[in-house]
Formats: structure tokens, C-alpha cells, sequence
């Protein structure tokens, strides 16, 4: 059976990609992980692309995963590219939903704006009881903070330019849900483009969050594409 690691995205918990799950274990041995920070996950020293690249890594080590399939969402979807920019070797395909590429200063900047925890709790009291429970027992506010940190790093050196995607040769489904508010469908279809084996998957009435996606949809797109010859 094959192996598939599912990546969770910022401010996310493997928690978030177990209904996912749920519905791909029969055709897959299925992994989750918590990135440090994240669902109760103790905070590592580093914190952003590059710690939870090797986080991922060392999951697989300790696991024994010589080689997984990757499905990642919105971050994780460009950590599992950056682990198949540096460690090939390791990743088979890599499917990704809701994924930013086109990092610029200006648009983190504008991005880590809505991190603002004192602004959610008092204008998204519900978001700001969800980050607590789902992160505890770290705190929340620490979290955003230092997410908002990792978009500026990545404003300001982005991994996964055009050029470095086009050096990754792994078979590549790039998704975009219709309704997403975060992600453009240019910089999406750029991404896809880029990459020597990439494919384009555009899902109808579908905004960002993943709790909002039709995951039979999702998980019938997943299946499909990591099954195919």
C-alpha cells in the first residue's frame, strides 16, 4: 500500500487533516504530524519553512518512511515542495490545495497585518477560542506572532521561486479552490506551470479554509492523481 504523509497548513493541526484522513485510509497508508508550534507540539528553536521542512524529515526517519506520497495544504503544501527540492529522494508525488507562492514584501506585510491576536480576540472571539484550544498548551498569541515573522522571511526571500520550482521533477498537482481569497489563480497557475511535471486542478465552490472544502471532492482528486500510472 502506498505511503501518504498529509501536511497541515499555518496556524493549522494534524487535527485539521484527520477527516481527510479518514476518508483516504483505505486506499493509502495514511501519516499526519503536528509541525513544532502546532497542535500542542512544543515549540523547536527555528520556527518556519525550513525547521518544519526538516521536521517532516525527521518523521520520516523515525518512522521509516524511506518514501512518501505528499499531500500538503496551504503551507504544507510548500513545505513538501521544499523537501523535494532538497531531499528528491524522499518524496513520490506531492499534491497541494490552497498553496501561496507569490511571496513579496508587500504582501506578507499586508498578510501578518491579520495576525494581530489582540485584533481577533476581540473581533473573532470564536477564532481566538479555536487557536487556543487547538494549540494548547502553547499560547496562541506566540503562535500568530512568530507566523507572522515567517511570512515576512518569506516576503523577503521567497524558497520556491519559478526558477527553483523548475528544478523539481516530481509529478506535481498544484490545486486551487475557486473561491479562494488568499491565494490567486495566477500565481497558482504560474506555480504549476514551473514545474517540469506540474498539473493544474481548479476546484469549483471552494473558498481557502480546508474545514470549508467538500473533502470527498478533495479526497477523490487526491486518490485519482497519486494512483495514476
Amino acid at each position: 500500500m502506498k505511503k501518504l504523509l498529509l501536511l497541515h497548513g499555518a496556524l493549522g493541526a494534524a487535527s485539521v487533516t484527520e477527516p481527510l484522513a479518514g476518508r483516504l485510509n483505505g486506499n493509502f497508508e495514511v501519516h499526519i504530524l503536528n509541525f513544532s508550534g502546532h497542535g500542542g507540539a512544543p515549540f523547536a528553536a527555528a520556527f518556519g519553512i525550513e525547521q518544519f521542512t526538516s521536521e517532516v524529515l525527521d518523521f520520516l526517519d523515525k518512522n521509516s518512511l524511506e518514501q512518501v506520497d505528499i499531500f500538503g495544504y496551504s503551507m504544507g503544501g510548500y513545505v513538501a515542495l521544499n523537501l523535494a527540492r532538497l531531499h528528491p529522494e524522499r518524496v513520490g508525488k506531492i499534491a497541494t490545495l490552497a498553496t501561496k507562492f507569490d511571496w513579496t514584501l508587500e504582501g506578507a506585510e499586508r498578510e501578518s497585518k491579520m495576525l494581530d491576536p489582540e485584533k481577533i480576540e476581540a473581533k473573532i472571539p470564536a477564532f481566538a477560542n479555536l487557536l487556543r484550544e487547538r494549540h494548547a498548551p502553547n499560547d496562541w498569541k506566540v503562535l500568530l506572532h512568530k507566523t507572522a515573522e515567517m511570512m515576512l522571511t518569506l516576503g523577503q526571500q521567497p524558497l520556491l521561486t519559478p526558477a527553483v520550482l523548475s528544478q523539481i521533477q516530481h509529478p506535481a498537482l498544484i490545486c486551487l479552490g475557486d473561491a479562494d481569497q488568499m491565494v490567486s489563480l495566477d500565481e497558482t497557475t504560474q506555480a504549476a506551470v514551473s514545474l517540469p511535471n506540474g498539473q493544474l486542478q481548479i476546484l469549483e465552490q471552494t473558498p481557502h479554509q480546508l474545514e470549508k472544502v467538500n473533502l470527498d471532492v478533495l479526497a477523490t482528486i487526491i486518490r485519482s492523481f497519486l494512483l495514476a500510472d
